[in-house]
């Protein structure tokens, strides 16, 4: 079995990112560290899990994003992917799902792969639509967010929280599954992995490559901006009495909650 891996490649969710000076996307710069989009760490744990079950195949991470973005999939490679294949291009970084769809696309079906998975978004659009719209680009199943997944020869089962209740959905191969947390827990690279993965075969192609015009998208980013400043909190003293009378007066009167 051949099973792509999407990978986003997303600042840490706990850097603290500033808008480019073209105000319609992120200061690179600003980011000292790029990570894999974590919900791609748990698509990422299942296909190994697969391939380490059936005791063959090979699973095949694919990012496509810019130059810098192939230290990403060297984690990825270090986790214990066999190889990557990076799509490069700066434009990737404000491109709609429906681009990324398409480039993966090109490259599951030039790959032969049996089964695609993703993250079910990627931390930072969160738009949740490019495993939807893969699927449909490929004419194959698709299953999304799932918290459970199971492959027996050429049919998958599944399972996908809702409200109240667990989805459970069947298909057959090839398809295409975005993962949700609890599916499994991702594992560390170890010191070997991060050494083998220096050595593993890391492809590069273009948008040309793929005959992708990264020049129309379908979704443009007019601007981007962050949140406003939290406004310092308001310290009430005194006696609790008269403490809780003033804050009943400011949540009325002031905040209008009550």
């Amino acid at each position: 079995m051949k099973i792509i891996v999407g990978i986003k490649h997303v600042p840490d969710t706990e850097a603290k990112v500033k808008v480019a000076s073209d105000g319609s996307s992120l200061d690179e710069a600003a980011v000292n560290k790029w990570v894999i989009s974590p919900y791609d760490e748990y698509a990422l744990e299942q296909a190994l899990q697969l391939r380490d079950a059936a005791g063959e195949g090979e699973v095949v991470a694919v990012c496509a994003g810019p130059a810098s973005a192939q230290a990403t999939l060297r984690q990825g490679l270090a986790m214990g992917a066999d190889r990557g294949v990076h799509v490069s291009d700066d434009g990737f970084g404000n491109c709609d799902g429906l681009t990324r769809a398409r480039a993966l696309a090109t490259i599951c079906e030039a790959e032969g792969a049996n089964l695609v998975l993703l993250g079910k978004y990627g931390v930072g659009t969160d738009e949740g639509q490019t495993a939807a719209m893969l699927g449909e680009v490929l004419g194959w199943p698709h299953a999304g967010g799932v918290s459970a997944c199971r492959i027996e020869g050429e049919a998958f089962h599944v399972e996908r929280a809702v409200e109240g209740a667990v989805e459970v959905q069947q298909g057959t191969l090839p398809a295409v599954i975005s993962c949700d947390k609890g599916l499994n827990e991702p594992r560390y690279p170890s010191l070997k992995g991060i050494m083998q993965a220096k050595k593993k075969p890391l492809e590069t192609k273009t948008p040309a490559d793929l005959g992708l015009d990264m020049d129309r998208p379908m979704l443009v980013w007019e601007s981007m901006e962050l949140p406003p400043p939290r406004e310092s909190g308001q310290m009430i003293e005194g006696e609790a009495g008269a403490a809780a009378a003033e804050l009943v007066r400011i949540l009325h009167e002031k905040e209008k909650v009550l």
